[in-house]
C-alpha cells in the first residue's frame, strides 16, 4: 500500500511535483477533476479495488477496474457518486479518513462491514493513505474478505512454488553428482564378482541407481527444456488428455465434456499443457479406482472465460477458467495443504511429482492452479490469461 500510495503521489495528474509556494493547498479541486485520466497506468493493473477519494464530500474521483468487478458498478458511474454513496455511512469510515487527512498518520487500516445500498453487507480489509502534495486526496484499497482469503492462499503457493524451484535445483544436482559414481563403482564391482549369485546384489544398485536418475531427471524437466509457444486451442490439449486417461482406464470412467466453445485460443507450450493437464486428470482418474470398480467414477472437463481475473497479483481481463472435477474420495486433509509440495503423496507408491511440475507448467504460462477438496468432490481450477 506504501508503494501504491508513493506511485498515486508521483503520477497523479501527470505531475512529479510538489505545490509551489503560494499555490493554494486545495489545488486538487483544479487539478484531479479529470477523474483520474491522468493517473500512473499501473494503477488499472492493480489487483486490488482502488479509489482515489477527494474532500470534501469523499467524491470518488478515480477507480480501477478491480473496484468495477467487486462493487458491480460501473468506473463512470463510480466518479459520480460519493464514498458514502457507494460504502454506506461509516463513523469508522469517517474516523479512518479525518485520521488521515489531518496527517496524524500516513496510512489507516481496518476490517470493516461496509453496507453498501440495496446490497447485501460486504466484510472488507480497507486500507486509507494520504497523497502527498494533495491534502484533500486520499488513496482507498479495499480488500473484500473472500479477496483476501484467495489472494493469501495464492501468495502462499507462488511462495512456495519459488522455493520448491531452488530447492528442487540443489538437491537434484546434489543427488546427480554422487549417483554417477555409485553406478560406475557397482559396474566395475559386478565385473569382478567371481559368483553370478553375487551379481544380484549388483544390479539392485544400478537398477536403483537408474530409478533415482529418472527421478532427479523429471524433478529438473521444467526448467530443462524452453518453451516451444503457438496459438493453441485448450480443446485440442483436452482432447489429448481425454484419449491417453479413456485408454489406461476403459472402464468405469466416464470423462465428461463440458466446453465453451466461444473460447479464443491462447498463446501456449502445447507438450507443456497437456502435460500438466495430463498429471492432473491421471491422479484424479487414480483416486477414483473404487468407483471405477463399480462403474460410477465420473471426471468433469469444463472449460470458461473468466473476467477480470488477478493472477499472482496482476489483474488479466480474460483468462481461461479450466476445471479438473471428479466424484472420488477427496484429497486427505492432512495433505490438502501441501498437495503441491514435491514428493506429497496421498497415493501409496505415488512419486508425489505430478502436481508440483503440473503447477511449475502452468506457472510458467503466467496462471496457477487451485485446488478445493472435500469427500465427493475435487475441483482443481486452472487459471490462464488470454492474452
Amino acid at each position: 500500500m506504501r508503494r501504491l500510495i508513493r506511485e498515486v503521489s508521483r503520477k497523479v495528474a501527470g505531475t512529479d511535483r510538489k505545490p509551489d509556494a503560494g499555490e493554494p493547498a486545495d489545488r486538487d479541486a483544479d487539478i484531479l477533476p479529470l477523474g483520474g485520466a491522468a493517473l500512473h497506468p499501473g494503477l488499472d493493473v492493480v489487483a486490488n479495488p482502488v479509489l482515489l477519494v477527494r474532500q470534501p464530500g469523499l467524491r470518488v474521483i478515480y477507480a480501477n477496474p478491480a473496484a468495477e468487478a467487486s462493487f458491480a458498478v460501473s468506473r463512470k458511474a463510480m466518479v459520480e457518486l460519493s464514498l458514502p454513496d457507494l460504502f454506506g455511512a461509516s463513523e469508522e469510515l469517517d474516523s479512518m479518513f479525518e485520521t488521515v487527512m489531518a496527517r496524524q498518520v500516513d496510512v489507516r487500516r481496518q476490517d470493516l462491514v461496509l453496507r453498501p445500498p440495496l446490497q447485501e453487507p460486504m466484510h472488507a480489509h480497507v486500507v486509507i493513505g494520504g497523497v502527498e502534495g494533495y491534502p484533500n486526496t486520499a488513496v482507498v484499497e479495499v480488500l473484500l474478505n473472500e479477496q483476501k482469503v484467495r489472494s493469501d492462499r495464492e501468495e502462499r503457493i507462488l511462495d512456495l512454488t519459488s522455493a520448491n524451484k531452488e530447492l528442487i535445483r540443489n538437491l537434484a544436482h546434489e543427488i546427480k553428482n554422487p549417483l554417477g559414481g555409485i553406478r560406475g563403482a557397482a559396474q566395475l564391482l559386478e565385473f569382478e564378482l567371481p559368483e553370478r549369485a553375487l551379481r544380484e546384489y549388483t544390479q539392485v544398485i544400478i537398477k536403483e541407481s537408474d530409478r533415482l536418475q529418472t527421478l532427479v531427471d523429471r524433478l529438473l524437466e521444467p526448467h530443462r527444456h524452453p518453451h516451444i509457444v503457438s496459438d493453441l486451442n485448450i480443446h485440442e490439449v483436452l482432447e489429448r488428455v481425454r484419449s491417453v486417461v479413456l485408454a489406461e482406464f476403459p472402464n468405469g470412467l466416464e470423462i465428461v465434456r463440458d466446453y465453451d466453445a466461444s473460447l479464443p485460443e491462447l498463446r501456449g507450450d502445447m507438450e507443456q499443457l497437456i502435460q500438466a493437464v495430463l498429471n492432473i486428470v491421471h491422479n484424479a482418474a487414480q483416486a477414483l479406482h473404487e468407483r471405477i470398480a463399480r462403474g460410477d467414477a465420473q471426471i468433469i472437463l469444463r472449460t470458461r472465460v473468466a473476467r477480470q481475473v488477478t493472477i499472482a497479483k496482476r489483474l488479466f481481463k480474460l483468462a481461461l477458467d479450466l476445471h479438473v472435477i471428479d466424484n472420488g474420495p477427496g484429497i486427505p486433509e492432512d495433505i490438502r495443504e501441501r498437495i503441491f509440495y514435491p514428493l506429497v503423496s496421498g497415493r501409496d507408491g505415488g512419486s508425489g511429482l505430478g502436481l508440483t511440475l503440473a503447477q511449475t507448467f502452468v506457472q510458467q504460462h503466467e496462471g496457477l492452479i487451485e485446488c478445493e477438496s472435500k469427500p465427493g468432490c475435487t475441483d482443481f481450477r486452472i487459471l490462464l490469461p488470454l492474452h
